[in-house]
């Protein structure tokens, strides 16, 4: 999604930046603390008994939805982004997602049973698809193409997003696990109603940036397209919700319909680009050298994305959560990942400044995120075996989601960089949206690996999974030099 820089949004106000960052700061960290908040507890409503409050779902298929949530809500971004460029505007497409966002988290709070899940999730997946891709943008259209100061808004901004997903586990699950999980979800419906108040107090400082499409639709066509994107929207949810709650399709058959698209998407958005006669041979060659990376991003993404199941489940049934008398709630560990990129980011930015010339290629960063996702993992086996018969220490489970996070930094910033170099000229924009098809890819095929695992096979599952994935980062190593000739000068 692109926005147009602006200079009619007013440029001090906000630690020497525009004051319309800080409407967005706060938008995004409300929606962060809203969707992470929601995240840290929805697997265990989904399993826990029906006497404990939850809907008592087997706990494989549970772990598995949560996974298409994820991976659903990255295929949507592509739609949003390309609603906001040519029906909406940026600055709408944001608010009409947050009023969704906002009404499947009242969903979730409902006792409904799997009907409002449902629904509540559907209403998740397409607000998040409005939000997510165009709030970015908007960031970008508050400074001029040549301001200096855009690269550190950008970090003030990624720090509201860190701040909302390391505070939403304490107030979202701590409520959903000691006082009902309802209490919990309504909790982060506050939070997204908060997030949209101030952004309709604070839009005025956003100027012209993303009010109005980039390249709209021809007036003609532009009430024909609303009319039919609208009624398409509703007789999908009315059909998923129906044959959800009948039992035709069930839970399970609804993550695996959106495992099959997850694959399905990327593999045909491929060759159409490296079919077409518009690009030339230099931007096939880059295109080819991108699908390694691609694949690299879905399979760290598999592993990354499995902090809210499997790493969630193996917080609430297998960890020893009592210390010094204080049970701490399972839903705190989901904090870890937001806290160590706050403590991790800027060390990492220092050590590629410090390296200079001497940095990692782009696809040796790659295999570094591999390498340190798959060691997270084995991280597991190494604490079971520490502590035998006996629960995980806390501190062992959390030094887990920490080294996770430094092969995050080291992958995921990388990708998205490289999606912008690598992308040929025709399909310049509809490649950043074949980017977040990787980590779509990546949770839609880790719903069915999730189910593969158990805390009595805990061992082996973590095992298999991190071998098998440093055993990949090994091959895209030795496959780097070839990669990068086929970048063609690209780094």
């Amino acid at each position: 999604m692109s926005t147009p820089t602006v200079a009619d949004a007013p440029q001090r106000g906000f630690f020497g930046h525009p004051r319309g960052l800080s409407t967005l700061f706060f938008t995004e960290m409300w929606e962060r603390f809203s969707y992470y908040g929601m995240r840290a507890i929805l697997g265990y409503y989904l399993y826990f008994a029906v006497a404990e409050g939850g809907l008592g779902i087997p706990e494989s298929t549970a772990l598995s939805v949560v996974g298409v949530y994820g991976a659903s809500v990255y295929m949507t971004g592509v739609l949003g982004g390309w609603l906001a460029d040519r029906v909406v505007g940026a600055q709408r497409a944001v608010f009409y997602g947050g009023c969704v966002i906002m009404l499947g988290h009242i969903s979730l709070a409902l006792p409904g049973g799997v009907a409002t899940v449902v629904l509540g999730l559907v209403l998740l997946v397409i607000g998040t698809g409005l939000l997510k891709p165009n709030i970015s943008g908007l960031v970008g259209g508050l400074y001029g193409e040549n301001d200096t100061r855009r690269d550190a808004g950008f970090s003030i901004y990624y720090m509201g997003i860190n701040l909302g997903g390391f505070l939403a586990p304490f107030v979202v699950g701590t409520l959903g696990e000691k006082v009902s999980w309802h209490a919990g979800f309504g909790a982060a419906a506050v939070g997204m109603a908060l997030g949209l108040v101030q952004y309709l107090l604070g839009r005025k400082n956003l100027g012209s940036a993303g009010r109005a499409p980039v390249n709209p639709l021809p007036a003609g066509h532009k009430g024909r397209v609303l009319g039919r994107a609208a009624g398409l929207a509703a007789v999908f949810i009315v059909v998923l919700v129906g044959l959800s709650v009948s039992g035709v399709m069930g839970l399970g058959g609804l993550v695996n319909l959106i495992s099959l698209i997850s694959a399905v998407l990327p593999i045909v958005y491929f060759v159409v680009m490296l079919s077409s006669k518009q690009i030339t041979k230099i931007e096939r060659d880059r295109l080819i050298a991108y699908i390694p990376l691609f694949l690299a991003t879905a399979l760290f993404f598999l592993l990354f994305e499995q902090q809210p199941n499997t790493l969630a489940n193996l917080a609430e049934a297998d960890t020893d959560l009592n210390v010094l008398g204080f049970v701490i709630p399972a839903s705190w560990f989901q904090s870890i990942n937001s806290l160590a990129i706050i403590l991790l980011a800027p060390v990492m930015a220092w050590l590629w400044t410090k390296l200079g010339e001497r940095q990692p290629s782009t696809p040796q960063k790659f295999v570094g995120g591999l390498f340190f996702v798959g060691v997270s993992f084995l991280w597991v086996v190494l604490s079971k075996f520490v502590v035998g018969d006996e629960k995980h220490l806390p501190v062992m489970l959390a030094l887990v989601f920490v080294i996770m996070t430094v092969g995050e930094l080291m992958l995921s910033p990388v990708g998205l960089s490289v999606s912008t170099k690598l992308a040929p000229k025709v399909f310049a924009s509809q490649t950043m949206g074949l980017y977040f098809l990787a980590p779509a890819m990546g949770q839609g095929l880790g719903a069915q690996v999730v189910k593969l695992y158990s805390v009595d096979n805990q061992q082996v599952y973590f095992g298999i999974v991190g071998v098998a994935t440093i055993g990949c980062g090994v091959l895209l190593l030795l496959a780097s030099k070839s990669i990068k000739r086929y970048m063609h000068g690209v780094n």
